[in-house]
């Protein structure tokens, strides 16, 4: 079905970057709205209007008027009009499955991927706008646990699973999702006990350039994170600052600009407990992390750089948007509404999702 065309309602303001070239305001106190601006224009997320009550932890915005959602219920929705309307585009008998991460390569062709134990985690990939879905691959294995995907190209991607005879199991395409294989184990370090990766925001396995791909984890004494230079057949482990110790905490969410510059969030899930150092930031591709000095307020989810920014970035959590303009060193609250993933494009737009259907878009100066 496609959703009313209504007027979007301006959710707050205070969301910059370079790209914006927005001045930020003093953080907002519980129920008020921070502000930006410059010249007397601002910006920040604006809620569109999804029709749904599903939580949306997959995102997969294509350009400033395409973007795809992923979530519970087995709901996909796809936007060609930059959000002012979003059409239900989920496969049939889907709503048993939760999903958790979508990846689109423009507005015809995205994969999606269901988790759960066994059966549960399935991939569907679709290549005429979701008027049809094809599955292309179902676990078998009871072991395994699918958590995230990533794709270098629009042939080559990864999925992973948390760890199967105490290795994670990657999956791999070369198809662009239309087949899929496990991979070798034999490059794969061992896992902690108790680690795991976390299917909060479909960004526990991201890549950036050609063959470079990074895992998140957490559950374990340490929160890791794992690379791979080789699209997933070897990979090296790195501790990161992030606390873990405890199955509900450990990174969340990564992202990469390039290569070498990467974001860590994460932290403890849980309302009610504190997220002390819930981000790290490496330099390096990841050999090493260090503690941001002023890190979120508390547990966050998602992160993503600015588009054409080389030190700004937001991350966003059930408690509110945070933003950085120096890299991941410092954060400050820029926004109090509630959301599990974000993500930007290239020319430009920069889109959150998360619970109740709340799907928001950056609006523009």
């Amino acid at each position: 079905m496609t959703s009313m065309g209504i007027t979007r309602r301006m959710m707050s303001v205070g969301l910059i970057g370079a790209a914006l070239a927005l001045t930020l305001a003093a953080p907002a106190r519980a129920g008020e709205t921070p502000t930006a601006a410059t010249g007397g224009t601002t910006a920040g997320w604006e809620l569109t209007p999804t029709g749904t009550d599903a939580r949306f932890r997959g995102l997969a915005p294509v350009d400033r008027r395409t973007a795809w959602a992923a979530g519970s219920k087995g709901t996909v929705l796809r936007t060609t009009d930059g959000g002012r309307s979003w059409r239900n585009v989920s496969p049939p008998g889907a709503a048993a499955l939760e999903f958790r991460d979508v990846e689109a390569f423009d507005a015809r062709r995205a994969v999606v991927l269901a988790i759960g134990e066994g059966e549960a985690s399935r991939v569907l990939r679709t290549e005429d706008g979701g008027a049809t879905w094809t599955e292309s691959f179902r676990n078998t294995d009871p072991r395994a646990f699918y958590d995230c995907m990533t794709f270098f190209d629009r042939r080559h991607g990864l999925a992973m699973s948390d760890p199967v005879d105490g290795r994670y199991r990657i999956l791999a395409t070369r198809d662009g999702g239309r087949s899929w294989r496990v991979l070798p184990n034999a490059g794969m370090p061992e896992a902690l006990p108790g680690e795991a990766g976390f299917a909060a925001s479909g960004q526990c396995l991201v890549s950036a350039g050609p063959r470079d791909v990074w895992l998140a984890t957490g559950g374990g004494a340490t929160a890791r994170v794992l690379h791979s230079g080789d699209r997933g057949l070897t990979w090296t482990a790195t501790a990161t600052t992030v606390p873990a110790g405890d199955p509900a905490r450990g990174v969340f969410g990564l992202a990469f600009r390039d290569r070498a510059h990467g974001i860590a969030v994460g932290g403890d899930y849980r309302a009610d407990q504190p997220s002390p150092q819930a981000a790290a930031v490496t330099g390096d591709g990841g050999r090493g992390w260090r503690a941001s000095a002023t890190p979120p307020p508390a547990y966050r989810s998602g992160v993503a750089w600015l588009p054409h920014s080389r030190n700004a970035a937001l991350a966003v959590g059930p408690t509110g948007t945070d933003l950085t303009t120096d890299g991941g060193r410092t954060w400050r609250t820029v926004d109090r509404g509630s959301f599990d993933t974000v993500d930007c494009t290239p020319d430009g737009s920069c889109w959150a999702a998360g619970e109740k259907g709340r799907i928001a878009r950056l609006g523009r100066p």
